[in-house]
């Protein structure tokens, strides 16, 4: 599971075009240099005393940590001034060719740009309906960003995005796929054969004025 998981971070900074991961004595560092995420720390050794030595350290706002453990484990290391993320997964699946046709009134398309293949599916009208890429990273790419519009919900479009991306991810040659999923997308990507491998916890520090 943690070379999975260094792929992981690995292809979400190709896919987000961020500085690439440092390795680090917990693990993996990232200055993503976002408002919303300065700096991001991935936990591969999950020692407590390495964990909370790396949080007592932390300044900056917006500072994130993530680890593959459950919520319940992680939170009594943090203080008031961090909030808990979303609930995650880190999963995983063996790419295989895919073919899934966009639905009638929907067209689906695929665009490379060095290592990040975005698609996109418009509806009839030219209004963006769903989309999504992947960072490729040697053998591995990490699927990112799968987003339906809420006008086009229902009507399979996160299916048709994840099979374009799969065909694409294995005419470049990738063999697994990795993502971090929300619960609502666990759901979808459970029916496409995916695994759940861990638990995915984040933490934001967000510190309050005093």
């Amino acid at each position: 599971m943690w070379e999975l998981a260094r792929s992981w971070v690995d292809g979400w900074t190709v896919s987000r075009r961020a500085p690439r991961p440092v390795d680090v004595p917990w693990g993996l560092s990232i200055q993503v240099g976002l408002p919303a995420q300065a700096v991001r720390h991935v936990l591969l050794d999950t020692d407590v005393e390495t964990a909370r030595g790396l949080i007592g350290t932390v300044t900056e706002p917006t500072t994130c940590i993530k680890a593959f453990l459950e919520p319940d484990v992680m939170e009594p290391w943090f203080s008031s001034d961090w909030e808990r993320t979303d609930p995650g997964f880190l999963m995983a699946v063996d790419l295989r060719p895919s073919v899934v046709r966009a639905p009638d009134g929907y067209t689906a398309t695929a665009e490379r740009d060095g290592d990040v293949v975005s698609v996109r599916v418009l509806a009839a009208d030219g209004e963006l309906a769903a989309r999504g890429q992947t960072g490729l990273t040697g053998t591995a790419c990490v699927f990112d960003q799968i987003i339906t519009e809420e006008a086009h919900q229902r009507l399979g479009l996160g299916t048709v995005v994840m099979g374009a991306l799969t065909e694409a991810a294995v005419e470049n040659g990738a063999t697994t796929g990795v993502l971090g999923a929300t619960v609502q997308g666990r759901a979808l990507y459970e029916t496409l054969d995916w695994k759940v491998l861990a638990p995915l916890t984040g933490f934001l520090y967000k510190p309050v004025a005093r």
